[in-house]
């Protein structure tokens, strides 16, 4: 599948960020190049992990942060935090369709507090969780990992399933992003991409470099390049 005339986004994940000095690890990841900010929100229930809630999204914005953020809720029940990261500044809210009582009263909620919504799907979530509700969506995240921890290995075969989720958005006429997020690197975006995705969730793979300008040309130039 072609790479051209996609608008590319790459977000780094602050979950592998220095968090005694979060407000200047943003900042330079932005400067280096970064389009979007991403937050793995993880509550130690629908997933076996504890991270962030909606204070340090508000205190990123009053420190001065104005880029996107894309906030993606591993939690359960959903609606309450929806509330609360429109309130901190969030820009898009995706969350877990297993996680939520009413699917789309979830996305009509965020829609309704100006945040773009998105449904996360993981490796084993069928794609009939699109059937009624991609026409609601800007954002479709593909989970290339098990949720709930950073630092794990992409899983392959969400190739395929990227390039069927690539097909319906096509197929629907709208402006929707694909987003994956899961063991991102240099070596592999260039393949994801192909496959057709075009916004990339990395955390250790930028944040544990020292030149995170470095790592994000080259992960441009490896979507460039399509994978080849």
């Amino acid at each position: 599948m072609s790479t051209a005339g996609r608008n590319y986004w790459i977000a780094p994940s602050i979950l592998s960020a220095d968090f005694a000095r979060l407000g200047a690890e943003v900042d330079s990841v932005l400067a280096a190049g970064a389009d979007l900010i991403h937050f793995d929100v993880m509550d130690n229930h629908y997933v076996p992990n504890l991270t962030i809630g909606p204070l340090v999204c508000e205190a990123l914005r009053r420190y001065g942060v104005t880029a996107p953020i894309d906030v993606h809720l591993m939690v359960k029940p959903v609606d309450r935090l929806v509330t609360d990261f429109a309130r901190a500044g969030a820009t898009w809210i995706s969350f877990h369709p297993e996680a939520s009582e009413h699917v789309d009263r979830t996305i009509g909620l965020i829609r309704e507090l100006g945040c773009r919504p998105g449904l996360v799907l993981n490796p084993a979530t069928p794609l009939h969780c699109l059937d009624h509700t991609l026409e609601q969506l800007d954002l479709v995240l593909l989970m290339s990992v098990n949720p709930g921890f950073g630092g794990q290995a992409f899983i392959p075969s969400t190739l395929a399933k990227i390039r069927a989720v690539r097909e319906r958005i096509d197929a629907s006429g709208r402006e929707v992003r694909l987003e994956v997020d899961g063991g991102i690197k240099t070596t592999n975006i260039g393949a994801i991409a192909a496959a057709g995705a075009d916004t990339f969730v990395a955390g250790s793979a930028i944040f544990g470099a020292t030149d995170y300008a470095a790592v994000l040309r080259s992960m441009r130039v490896a979507i460039a390049e399509g994978g080849v």
